[in-house]
């Protein structure tokens, strides 16, 4: 006679189990915040959930020093994931080849990546497009391929997960795409217990297998899902989080919260840290060098660029900034009315000298930097209302007079007398 009763099924507890994972992790890793433990405990998890998600953050251990313990980083997360493939040296044809079959997609942990994209290498453009390709489930990479005695375009899909590790920062399209872990070196008083691979590998493959098995149980709730995102993340911010608040989600407990939490600080912290382009960066150095003037002429401009202790301009690529290239890098920015940022001609008494007008720089920080708190001001003219934003009370008077006589000057015949 057949037994009616049905096997009795147990389901894995997600909080508990995204718990143990980063109890773990905290054996062997050392990270600079709780939110980062948050960050890659959900990333590993996410990991096993691929087919469920549109996209896959780029998780970055990134350091200014070696001994950071990004390696070791790298070691713990190969442990928990499925079918790692782990680098410190891949063509852009191996990886492509690597990630392109969908039944056996690896998760790609590549080691030393400044060797790849750090200061000293060439541009690896290939490698990027193909790593930024993959970082959407669409994403694919077009070849010709050949068939028969012809050839036909077929498209290939790289949607893979990837860890990053190396020391500096990433190319800005990869940066935008990825979770940043700043790893430091361990300070006397954090210590971490001894990783043996022949011991504790074991022990976080039983991990990975109780994610395998906890993600079949929760895939069908998290494909298509819309997590809650935290006030302020939009955009790509909130493409990069959103598989592993949904991750946070499906596992209950405590962990929608703290998922959120790390969700903003580390986004925040992005934000911080990110300079934006060198273009964009030259536009924010530049407001601050105008400081209120209505125009500064180009020598100036650079003399107070370089002078800069924080900014690249002194050294881009073994050359300071000059006039010459000021007006190349400005020329890919216009006006409000839609013209190249050009030098114009400034005359201060008998004396001309090229420079820059903020009016026509206006539009532009009002695009690409970030807003200035707004301050009290007087009734404006159509034609500075935008500078008028820009800049404090203080250098609005030659702000005002600039919108209907452009004569008068910021600067002295004596500022221009060095000026060929």
């Amino acid at each position: 006679m057949t037994d009616p009763t049905p096997p009795v099924t147990t389901t894995e507890d997600g909080a508990a189990l995204l718990d143990a994972v980063e109890a773990h992790r905290r054996r062997f890793n050392v990270f600079p915040s709780e939110s980062a433990y948050v960050a890659v405990t959900l990333w590993d998890a996410h990991a096993h959930l691929m087919d469920a998600f549109e996209a896959t953050p780029r998780l970055a251990f990134l350091s200014p020093e070696p001994g950071s313990g990004k390696t070791r980083a790298l070691e713990i997360t190969e442990t928990l994931v499925p079918r790692p493939l782990t680098t410190v040296d891949i063509s852009p044809s191996a990886l492509f080849r690597s990630v392109c079959d969908e039944q056996a997609r690896p998760t790609v942990l590549f080691d030393e990546v400044d060797t790849v994209f750090g200061a000293a290498a060439s541009g690896n453009e290939d490698l990027r497009g193909l790593i930024n390709a993959g970082y959407r489930r669409t994403g694919g990479v077009i070849r010709s391929v050949r068939d028969g005695d012809s050839h036909v375009v077929q498209k290939f899909p790289v949607y893979a997960a990837l860890v990053l590790a190396g020391l500096g920062d990433l190319p800005d399209t990869i940066m935008s795409r990825s979770i940043v872990i700043r790893m430091r070196r361990r300070a006397p008083n954090e210590t971490v217990e001894h990783y043996r691979q022949r011991i504790n590998e074991a022990e976080g493959h039983a991990l990975r297998d109780r994610l395998a098995a906890w993600a079949d149980t929760v895939r069908e709730q998290l494909t298509g899902a819309w997590p809650e995102m935290p006030e302020g993340v939009t955009d790509r911010p909130a493409d990069v989080w959103e598989p592993l608040l949904a991750v946070a989600d499906a596992a209950g407990g405590h962990w929608p919260e703290r998922a959120r939490t790390a969700c903003l600080e580390l986004v925040n912290a992005a934000k911080d840290t990110d300079k934006g382009s060198v273009g964009v960066r030259l536009l924010a150095d530049l407001r601050d060098v105008f400081a209120g003037a209505e125009r500064l002429t180009s020598a100036t401009i650079i003399e107070r660029l370089t002078g800069m202790d924080d900014a690249p301009w002194a050294d881009l690529d073994g050359r300071p900034l000059n006039t010459r290239s000021l007006s190349r890098m400005l020329g890919d920015y216009v006006t409000a009315t839609n013209q190249p940022i050009r030098p114009r001609n400034i005359k201060i008494g008998t004396a001309v000298a090229k420079g820059y007008y903020a009016t026509d720089l206006a539009d532009a920080w009002t695009r690409y930097c970030a807003p200035i708190p707004e301050t009290p001001a007087t009734s404006a003219t159509p034609a500075t209302a935008q500078v008028r934003a820009l800049f404090p009370v203080a250098g609005e008077v030659a702000v005002a007079v600039a919108a209907t006589d452009p004569a008068p000057a910021t600067e002295t015949a004596a500022d221009l007398s060095t000026v060929g």
